[in-house]
């Protein structure tokens, strides 16, 4: 009986975690490949970004919606939600 209880909390818990989002995504600069940790914003979406070391400028590649979704380790939040596909 204690084991089908916690079951059911496990399956809501790993329901909850799945919809929060990961504010925190690793850039890696195309440029010369430095990396850096950063927070995304939650309601908007990067289009360019300026490196710390190299000061090279870049912008998505096509077919993304932002800069985390094309050089970032986690995608941004509103793909994360599945609003931008």
């Amino acid at each position: 009986m204690a084991t089908v209880a916690f079951q059911g909390l496990n399956w809501r818990w790993r329901r909850f975690l799945r919809r929060r989002p990961i504010y925190f995504s690793t850039l890696r600069c195309p440029h010369c490949g430095k990396q850096s940790r950063d927070q995304m914003p939650s309601n908007a979406s990067v289009y360019f970004y300026r490196c710390t070391r190299c000061n090279t400028l870049f912008k998505p590649l096509s077919g993304d919606c932002c800069v985390y979704c094309s050089y970032g380790n986690v995608p941004c939040p509103q793909r994360q939600r599945g609003i931008v596909r």
